[in-house]
């Protein structure tokens, strides 16, 4: 039975009342396990977030024909936060107040995420998050199944200064947590590497923004001083249509300025003509075009679940695909879905990627990931133009801020999401 919360009908609930009665309903209830999605099916972050929804949907299709999660069919529960920051905690009260998930699988933004963290805690429920983000953040509540910066931002920048020989840095993002605190991680990062602040270029633009003539511009005159030049971008959502249709109306090549995308991939690219985008990069730890038998077989399931022999799958699905079925394992481990044990089952549980080889998830809460970077084919997938030999484990603090390199995230041992390895004290701070 699938419940979907928008206004205030829920379609389930009446069908089951219909069928069985309110008694029935009842019993009906405790025989599932409720699953919480809590993605945008409207408003800007729609475009990235909708797939997600689709993909948590086949994933707990796939489980009831394995016979559900401790003899108990999974009951996904969907609500629509409407890309609107403060209603994605309403919601996800609602969803764990209300509906009584036992789990949810959510948010794309670090805004959105940020914005329920406080309801995780107060209600003591586990949050699954699916795309990569900023870090200097673990939460116990919280498994992070996205990329860290170092499984992400800080391999795309040193594959641009190691292959493409890149000197100037344009750093463009859209104006929220995510994008400026890589930002600042990455601007760190660059001094470090000698990168002299003339030679960092940052950009930051709302939600939705459509209009680039005059960014493009500026990017390409920042390019054209004798440097190699390449685009950082951090620009979420809609706005990266937009964004690419000027590059390729202004005749920013791959070849002169490539682009490194950290929220760009498949879904996204399906809606753009890609021809003149040819050559660009993003960074992700999974890509379509992958070629091992256990994508080949995540494609075809997801095209027969959706009916669509040409739906792309990208990398926060495989993030769902890894997080879910860890999800999975630790209830049966710990033979409930009580949020206090199966928080204490996860941490070393381990899942198969999408990619070749065993992601693991570490006592910060975060998962071990290989870090590949892709080039934009013609068609809208991406060639792998290089893949880390090795999983990298996910860092909750970067090693590049002043605040965050002393800091170590650990819910085993330590119990504890910012020990200070200088003051032998949780709570960060000196």
């Amino acid at each position: 039975m699938l419940k979907i919360i928008g206004g205030a009908v829920a379609a389930g609930a009446l069908a089951a009342a219909a069928l069985f009665g309110a008694a029935g309903a009842a019993r009906a209830a405790d025989d599932t396990i409720k699953v919480g999605i809590l993605h945008s099916l409207s408003g800007t972050m729609a475009i990235s977030e909708s797939t997600l929804k689709d993909a948590m949907l086949m994933l707990i299709d796939e489980q009831n024909k394995k016979g559900g999660v401790l003899g108990k069919k999974l009951e996904p529960v969907v609500v629509d936060p409407a890309s609107n920051w403060p209603l994605f905690a309403e919601k996800a009260r609602e969803l764990i107040a209300q509906n009584k998930v036992a789990v949810v699988f959510g948010c794309w933004t670090s805004v959105s995420r940020k914005s329920v963290l406080p309801v995780f805690k107060e209600l003591n429920s586990v949050l699954f998050y699916p795309v990569q983000y900023e870090g200097e953040e673990s939460e116990r509540n919280v498994f992070y199944t996205g990329a860290a910066p170092n499984q992400q931002a800080i391999p795309a920048v040193d594959y641009l200064m190691k292959e493409e020989g890149v000197k100037r840095w344009v750093l463009a993002g859209t104006d929220y947590v995510y994008p400026r605190t890589t930002n600042k991680i990455l601007e760190a990062y660059l001094k470090e590497k000698g990168v002299a602040a003339e030679d960092i270029m940052i950009n930051y633009t709302p939600f939705g923004h459509s209009d680039w003539q005059t960014i493009v511009s500026d990017i390409k005159k920042f390019g054209s001083e004798g440097k190699k030049t390449a685009v950082v971008s951090t620009i979420n959502g809609d706005a990266n249509v937009p964004f690419y249709k000027e590059l390729g109306n202004q005749g920013v090549k791959a070849t002169d300025i490539p682009v490194i995308a950290f929220s760009v991939g498949e879904e996204e690219l399906a809606g753009i003509d890609t021809a003149p985008l040819v050559g660009h990069l993003a960074a992700w730890n999974y890509f379509m075009s992958v070629d091992t038998p256990e994508n080949k077989d995540f494609i075809a399931k997801w095209q027969t679940f959706t009916k669509n022999p040409k739906r792309v799958t990208n990398d926060p699905m495989e993030a769902h695909y890894i997080g879910f079925n860890m999800w999975v394992k630790a209830v049966e481990k710990a033979g409930s879905t009580d949020p206090d044990k199966v928080i204490d089952a996860l941490p070393g549980t381990e899942q198969a990627n999408l990619t070749g080889g065993v992601s693991k998830m570490l006592p910060n809460h975060h998962i071990t990931k290989p870090v590949l970077i892709g080039e934009i084919r013609d068609d809208g997938q991406f060639d792998v133009v290089e893949k880390t030999p090795d999983l990298v484990p996910g860092d909750a603090w970067s090693d590049f801020l002043p605040g965050s390199k002393d800091l170590e995230a650990d819910w085993v041992t330590l119990k504890c999401g910012n020990y200070n390895t200088k003051t032998k004290k949780c709570g960060g701070g000196a």
